[in-house]
């Protein structure tokens, strides 16, 4: 298992655990990341990490992306 910002891009991976405070996990399972979840990254621009997640595109900062471990398909 790895956090999102080590992820490889256009790489389909599942989302393991969302960690931090109960509100900076809260805020990211609206988003989508949810354990059991797919996420890909798509491109890193501007210290944020563009993800496809549930089909939407967002930009997350790296200190959030550094929250959620994930693992290969």
């Amino acid at each position: 298992m790895i956090p999102l910002t080590l992820a490889k891009s256009g790489e389909q991976y599942i989302i393991q655990r969302v960690g931090g405070l109960a509100a900076t996990r809260q805020f990211l399972e609206k988003l989508g990341f949810v354990p059991g979840g797919r996420v890909a990254v798509i491109a890193e621009t501007g210290g944020n990490v563009v993800v496809c997640v549930k089909e939407s595109r967002l930009a997350v900062s790296r200190e959030m992306a550094s929250k959620i471990t994930i693992k290969g398909e």
